[in-house]
């Protein structure tokens, strides 16, 4: 009777070690790693697989768990099955950790995530590095600055040149304006006093002639008398 009991407590021990040893690292196996832009922040938890300046972050792996990772090229990059990054990485309590901001030459690239206690494949990511483009908006900002430097050149002779073109005109405008005024007055003036010696001279003429005519008619009549 009491063999029983005995051998059901030994089958529980056994069911419970074996549901126990594979729990051990199915936390681990659970985790995942993401490629970040060096400006994202390590709490979240998306992939950008085009990066230039970047780090790795890893999650929800064992706590205190071991990494050993390495970074390799692949096609189209010239230099295809290559090592060209590798590093080690203790994760923190919670699974946790990040490695340190890395570059590499634009191109195509595969990250291997190994870990102790791994049942399954290493993690991995596909990612491509392109800097090029933030070079060229840098390096676009610097044309903008030659044509202010230019403007501002143009501009100075410009100002300096309208003032001197307007003083010169400025100077036989005012020369001519006031002769003009001048011989306007003038003629306005001679034009006022010739009008009434014009007039007087007619009017005497007019009375000379009526009092020859005058004259002329007296002798006549004294003629025929």
């Amino acid at each position: 009777m009491r063999t029983f009991p005995r051998v059901g407590a030994v089958c529980a021990v056994a069911v419970a070690a074996l549901l126990a040893a594979p729990s051990a690292h199915a936390d681990g196996d659970n985790g995942t790693v993401k490629i970040h832009d060096a400006s994202t922040g390590e709490e979240l938890m998306k992939n950008e697989p085009h990066v230039c300046s970047f780090y790795l972050d890893g999650f929800k792996f064992d706590g205190a768990q071991e990494i050993d990772w390495r970074i390799e090229a692949i096609p189209p990059s010239s230099d295809k099955g290559e090592t060209v990054k590798s590093g080690t990485l203790t994760l923190d309590a919670e699974g946790h950790g990040r490695s340190d901001d890395m570059t590499l030459p634009d191109g195509h690239y595969k990250l291997w995530w190994n870990f102790d206690g791994e049942n399954g494949s290493a993690k991995h990511k596909v990612f491509w590095t392109d800097c090029e483009d933030e070079e060229g908006g840098s390096g676009g900002t610097s044309p903008s600055a030659e044509p202010s430097q230019s403007a501002g050149s143009s501009e100075s002779p410009a100002a300096s040149a309208s003032p001197s073109a307007g003083s010169s005109e400025a100077a036989p405008g005012a020369s001519a304006s006031p002769q003009g005024g001048t011989s306007g007055e003038g003629d306005l003036a001679e034009t006022g006093n010739g009008a009434p010696v014009g007039l007087l001279s007619g009017v005497a003429a007019a009375l000379v002639a009526a009092g020859g005519g005058l004259l002329f008619l007296r002798r006549r009549k004294a003629g025929q008398s």
